[in-house]
C-alpha cells in the first residue's frame, strides 16, 4: 500500500485525530518525548537491488513499472501487480486491498517495494510488501529508515514525521558546560543532539551490531544520562525529606521495647538485634526515617517491626503498620495482639471489609490517640481515617501496593503528624519491609533514596526446603506424598494459579483442585482459600489451618506472604511455570517454618517455555533468596521485578542495569557533585528524562 503523507506537524489538541491521539496514549506528549522515542529496528532503503539479483529469503528493495495488475477471484479475491525492472520481473501480491490502492497500483506506475521475497508456484513474488509511488527524479534516503514502536492507530510513516519534526523543535542543549560533561560523563560519549539524531537515523554502514546491542557510544550517552536522571531525583528526593522535621522517637531506659524483648519467647538473632539498632538510631534523629527494611522469607521482619513500634509507642506517639492484603494484614495484628497487648498497648485491626458502628468506633479512638497501633490494609489510608499522633508507619510489601497508594499514603503522612511546636510541622517516620530480597544493582537505582537495613540471618529451628519440579503427569505421585505426609500429621498447601477456568488458557482452577482432592482423600479435611471468598469465610479457613484441624489447604497465591504455620511441610505449586521467581520463593517459604524436613513440589506443564525452563530450574538449584532475587532481576528486567508495570511505565527504558552497572556506578558518583553545581541544571536534567514519572520515584 503507498505511504500516505502526514501532516507536516501532528495536529493541535482541539479535535485530536486517531494517531495523535495514539501518541497521548503512548506517553509522547512533550517534543523532547518523541525524540527519546527511538527505533526497535532499522530497514535500509538507502539502495536498491536489481529485481534480477532479489533472493528467495532475502528482505531487499527493488524498484520497476507495473506491467500488469489485477484482481484474481481465487479462494479469495487477491490485487495480483507484476513489477519488471530493466532485467526482470516478479509478482506483488495483496490478500486484502481497497479500490484506492488498485487505482495507485496501475499499469505504468513506477514504485519502489520493500518486503520479503518468496518463491512462489508462478515464480518469486512478494506479499503485502511497502510500496511507495516514485518517479526517475525521486531520491533514496541518505540513511536507514527507522521502525518505531507504536499501535494499530499509529503510522509508521506518521509516527517518523512527528519524531523527526520533535527532533527540530525538542530543547536538547547540553545543559551543564563542556568542562563539567568532559570531567562527570565517560569518555568518548556525543552531544545529546548528536547521539539523538544518529540513533534516529542511522547512516549506511552505520555498525548495526552496536545498534543492536547498544554499546554504540550513542547509546551509551542516553542511558548514562537517563541515570544520572534517576540518581539526580532520588537524591534531590533525599535531600528535601532531610530539610523535614519528625518528631523524635527515643524509648525510656527500661521502656517498651525493653519489656517486649523480655516477653518474648524466643531470642533474637545478631541479624536482628543490628536491623533494630539501625531503626532506633533513625528514630531518635529529628529528620524522617526513610528505611527499606528486607529479610529472607522467614528472615523474623515482623518482630523487628514490632520494636520499631513499641520504641515510637514509648515516646508517646502513634503507629500504624499497612500491608497489601487482609490475610498477611491479619497476621501481622494477631502476632503484635500477641506481644503487646499484656504489655497495655491498644491494637486496632482496620480493612476495607469492615464496617458499621463498631469501626467508627474504632475511628474515634484511633483520632483521640487511645489506640497506640493500628494495623490493616490500604483501609489505614482512607479519608475517614485520622491519627491524633502519628509518628511511624510502616508498610509491608510496598512494592505490591499501586504506585497511586504509595503517593497517596505520601499525602496521607504529609498531614498526620502535629507540630509539637507553633509553626513547626512534623512528617513521620517511614519503615518500608520487602520479603523480596533486593539485588544490589536494584537498591542502588530504585531504592537510592533509602538507607536499607538487610537480615542476612535466619532463626535457629529453620530447616532447609528440598525442591523437586515434575511435569503434572505425575499428579498421581504427588497426591499419594500428600497421604503420607497427613498420615503422619503433618499439614500440606496446595497452590492454585487462577479461581476460575480462563477461556485462553486451559488450568485446573482451585475449585476443581479442591474437589479433586477431597475425593481422593475423603478422611481428610480439606480446605479451600481464595481471593473472591467473603472475609469471614477466608478467616475460617485459615483459622482452620493455623490450628491445625484442617490438614490440605487448597489456595490461590492469597497465602504467598505472612503465613505461618510450622507443622506444614509440603508445598505443591500447580503451573508453576506461571509463576515468577520471586513469587514461587515467597510460596516456598510457607513450608520448612518448624522443625519437620519440608519439600516443595513444582508442577509444570509441558512443554516450557526457555523462560519457564530457568525459573524452575533456578528454583531447584538454590533456596538463597538474593539468589533468587539476581536471577528474577536477569530473567524478568527491573520494572516488573519492582512491581513498576503498576505504575504504566517502567522507570528505565534504555539503561540495563546488569549490563550497564559501570554506568551506574558513575551517574551515581556525579549526581551529588552535580546537584551541588548546578541545581536548576540538575532539575532540568531530571524534568527532560522523567517528567511526571519523577513522582514514582518518591513512592
Amino acid at each position: 500500500m503507498p505511504d500516505r503523507a502526514p501532516p507536516d506537524t501532528p495536529p493541535t489538541p482541539r479535535g485530536k485525530s486517531g494517531p495523535q491521539r495514539a501518541l497521548d496514549k503512548l506517553g509522547l506528549v512533550r517534543d523532547v518525548d518523541l525524540a527519546l522515542h527511538l527505533p526497535l529496528r532499522y530497514e535500509d532503503e538507502t539502495r536498491v537491488v536489481p529485481i534480477a539479483q532479489a533472493r528467495p529469503g532475502a528482505t531487499v528493495q527493488v524498484e520497476g513499472v507495473v506491467r500488469d495488475s489485477r484482481v484474481e477471484a481465487r479462494a479469495r479475491r487477491q490485487l495480483v501487480v507484476r513489477l519488471a525492472d530493466a532485467g526482470g520481473e516478479f509478482v506483488l501480491r495483496f490478500l486484502h486491498f481497497y479500490p484506492a490502492q488498485q487505482k495507485a497500483l496501475a499499469v505504468g506506475r513506477r514504485l519502489r517495494v520493500r518486503g520479503e521475497v518468496r518463491g512462489g508456484l508462478f515464480g518469486r513474488e512478494m506479499v503485502h510488501p511497502t510500496v511507495r509511488v516514485v518517479d526517475d527524479e525521486t531520491p533514496l534516503p541518505s540513511a536507514l529508515t527507522p521502525v518505531y514502536p507504536t499501535t494499530a492507530a499509529l503510522p509508521q510513516a506518521y509516527l517518523r514525521k512527528a519524531v523527526a519534526g520533535a527532533l527540530h523543535r525538542a530543547p536538547l542543549d547540553e545543559l551543564w558546560p563542556e568542562a563539567t560533561r568532559r570531567a562527570e560523563w565517560p569518555p568518548g560519549l556525543p552531544p545529546l543532539r548528536e547521539a539523538l539524531a544518529f540513533l534516529h537515523h542511522p547512516p549506511p554502514g552505520a555498525p548495526l551490531a552496536q545498534l543492536d546491542d547498544r554499546s554504540h557510544p550513542a547509546w551509551r550517552r542516553l542511558k548514562f544520562d537517563e541515570l544520572l536522571a534517576q540518581q539526580l531525583s532520588q537524591l534531590m528526593a533525599r535531600r528535601e525529606r532531610a530539610a523535614l522535621a519528625a518528631p523524635v522517637l527515643r524509648a525510656a531506659p527500661g521502656g517498651l521495647p525493653e519489656r517486649l524483648l523480655a516477653a518474648l519467647p524466643f531470642a533474637l538473632t545478631a541479624a536482628q538485634r543490628r536491623v533494630a539498632d539501625e531503626i532506633a538510631a533513625d528514630l531518635a534523629r529529628a529528620q524522617p526515617m526513610h528505611r527499606l527494611l528486607q529479610g529472607d522469607v522467614g528472615s523474623g521482619k515482623t518482630v523487628v517491626a514490632a520494636l520499631a513500634a513499641a520504641v515510637a509507642i514509648d515516646a508517646g506517639w502513634q503507629c500504624a503498620l499497612m500491608a497489601p492484603t487482609e490475610i498477611l494484614a491479619e497476621q501481622h495484628f494477631g502476632k503484635l495482639v500477641q506481644w503487646l497487648e499484656p504489655l497495655g498497648v491498644e491494637v486496632a485491626w482496620l480493612a476495607g471489609s469492615r464496617r458499621g458502628r463498631a469501626r467508627q468506633e474504632r475511628l474515634a479512638r484511633i483520632a483521640s490517640g487511645q489506640v497506640r497501633l493500628v494495623v490493616g490494609t490500604h483501609a489505614v489510608i482512607q479519608h475517614d481515617v485520622a491519627f491524633a499522633r502519628l509518628g511511624l508507619a510502616i508498610v509491608d510489601e510496598q512494592h505490591r501496593f499501586g504506585v497511586a497508594q504509595r503517593l497517596a499514603l505520601r499525602r496521607k503522612l504529609d498531614d498526620a503528624a502535629p507540630a509539637d511546636t507553633p509553626g513547626e510541622r512534623l512528617e513521620p517516620h517511614l519503615l518500608m519491609m520487602s520479603a523480596t530480597p533486593i539485588p544490589r544493582t536494584l537498591a542502588m537505582t530504585y531504592y537510592a533514596d533509602l538507607a536499607v537495613s538487610t537480615i542476612d540471618e535466619l532463626p535457629p529451628g529453620r530447616t532447609p526446603v528440598v525442591t523437586k519440579v515434575f511435569a503434572d503427569t505425575r499428579r498421581d505421585d504427588v497426591i499419594a506424598r500428600i497421604r503420607d505426609e497427613v498420615a503422619h500429621g503433618r499439614q500440606v498447601y496446595w497452590v492454585c494459579p487462577l479461581v476460575e477456568e480462563s477461556e485462553h488458557v486451559d488450568l485446573r482452577h482451585a475449585t476443581e483442585t479442591h474437589a479433586q482432592l477431597a475425593a481422593a482423600m475423603p478422611a481428610v479435611m480439606v480446605g479451600l482459600l481464595h481471593g473472591r471468598m467473603p472475609a469471614a469465610e477466608k478467616a475460617a479457613a485459615m483459622s482452620l489451618f493455623t490450628g491445625g484441624q484442617m490438614a490440605v489447604l487448597v489456595a490461590t497465591t492469597v497465602i504467598e506472604v505472612g503465613v505461618d504455620v510450622p507443622n506444614a511441610s509440603l508445598m505443591v505449586v500447580e503451573h508453576a511455570e506461571r509463576f515468577g521467581l520471586a513469587q514461587l520463593h515467597q510460596l516456598r517459604g510457607r513450608v520448612g517454618r518448624g522443625a519437620v524436613a519440608s519439600v516443595c513440589v513444582l508442577l509444570y506443564t509441558p512443554p516450557l517455555s526457555q523462560t519457564g525452563k530457568q525459573r524452575l530450574r533456578a528454583m531447584a538449584e538454590t533456596t538463597d533468596g538474593f539468589e533468587i532475587a539476581r536471577r528474577d532481576l536477569a530473567i524478568r528486567g527491573p520494572g516488573e521485578f519492582m512491581g513498576a508495570r503498576q505504575s504504566g511505565d517502567a522507570l528505565l527504558r534504555f539503561a540495563d542495569l546488569a549490563a550497564d552497572e559501570p554506568l551506574l556506578q558513575q551517574a551515581r558518583r556525579a549526581a551529588p557533585r552535580l546537584l551541588d553545581a548546578d541545581p536548576a541544571a540538575a532539575r532540568a536534567h531530571v524534568q527532560r528524562w522523567l517528567g511526571a514519572r519523577h513522582d514514582y520515584l518518591k513512592a
